[in-house]
């Protein structure tokens, strides 16, 4: 009977995965912007919240120490291989990566393409450092937790918890340079909230995640390079010329309105399709679909569009595209469903 009880209440296990990012940042000053990223270890960033011991069995890896702003592929592909080997585990119930807030929507939404398992993915950060008056590192670590302990949380993908919200990976974007509630869901919202630790969900991711994605980044060692363009009033196309010069293998354009280049650079975007290269167009608006039955003829020039994905997010998508096919009509339907 003492067996039976002890297992009932046996704590989950939870890793925390440690990339850098403010989170783990410090300053000499409590009231200053200035600080350095990355400074603060995994192990002092759980030593800073005891509560997360109580509730679960914690576990900590650094798999990089840098601000988000310094995220690469390299990086994202070591943390995605070793988030899948941990769920992999039946001994591993969940998982929290602690990042940098600037880059973060675009890690919560790669890793939601390839990771393969239904247990719970949470990203966590904080626009404060560690040394900062009313820092909000702490308790958005402590509410990540929770959210990775909950099973309410299981097989809705990667998950952005911060500032009490609850995110979906493909949704989420950072709306504000420096406050607390810079996260938000411009097209639809939370997905729930997390109050001290206490998670309600209100909403189910519906596009291809994780387990149901169709990619595979098992054995990819590299990522095929992207770029993308911003477009803006008397533009020029001579960013769009350099990107096919130097190798790009994809563009995303992030157009004006509903994903409209400049004249100029519409025609040397017509020409990269012709090279070879796959062109999406987006927007540099924020929120939105852009639609292909706009004033673009798309058929004409060949392009694709990013539904309403923004500009990085459609960036990622359409890197693990081409790890499988340069097929514009497989690659406009992995950006209908995932």
């Amino acid at each position: 009977m003492l067996l039976a009880l002890n297992a009932t209440f046996a704590k989950p296990t939870i890793y925390i995965l440690a990339t850098g990012g403010t989170i783990a940042g410090s300053s000499s000053s409590a009231l200053s912007n200035r600080y350095s990223s990355g400074t603060v270890t995994v192990d002092k960033l759980i030593a800073a919240v005891p509560q997360i011991n109580e509730i679960a069995t914690i576990k900590g890896e650094q798999v990089s120490n840098i601000g988000s702003q310094e995220m690469n592929n390299e990086v994202w592909l070591k943390l995605a291989k070793r988030v899948n080997e941990l769920l992999a585990s039946k001994n591993v119930d969940g998982i929290v990566i602690t990042h940098g807030t600037d880059t973060m929507e675009e890690t919560a939404y790669f890793l939601n393409l390839v990771v393969k398992s239904d247990k719970p993915i949470v990203m966590v950060g904080a626009m404060r450092n560690s040394d900062s008056l009313s820092a909000d590192g702490p308790l958005n670590l402590y509410n990540a937790v929770n959210v990775a302990m909950d099973k309410e949380a299981v097989g809705k993908g990667v998950l952005v918890v911060m500032n009490d919200e609850i995110h979906a990976a493909r949704e989420v974007a950072k709306t504000n340079t420096t406050a607390v509630n810079t996260f938000a869901s411009p097209n639809t919202g939370k997905i729930g909230t997390v109050i001290y630790g206490n998670a309600k969900f209100y909403m189910q991711p519906t596009r291809k995640h994780t387990k149901n994605s169709d990619f595979d980044i098992t054995k990819i060692e590299s990522l095929p390079r992207v770029d993308i363009l911003f477009n803006h009033s008397n533009d020029n196309p001579d960013f769009a010329n350099i990107a096919v010069k130097n190798g790009a293998k994809g563009i995303i354009n992030a157009g004006m309105g509903n994903g409209n280049p400049y004249p100029s650079v519409l025609e040397a975007l017509g020409n990269a399709v012709k090279s070879g290269v796959v062109v999406v167009r987006d927007s540099r608006v924020g929120s939105g679909e852009t639609t292909n039955l706009g004033e673009v003829d798309d058929v004409k020039y060949g392009f694709l569009t990013s539904d309403n994905l923004n500009a990085q997010k459609a960036r990622v998508l359409l890197m693990l595209s081409l790890t499988k096919t340069n097929d514009p009509k497989k690659i406009r339907e992995y950006f209908l469903t995932h």
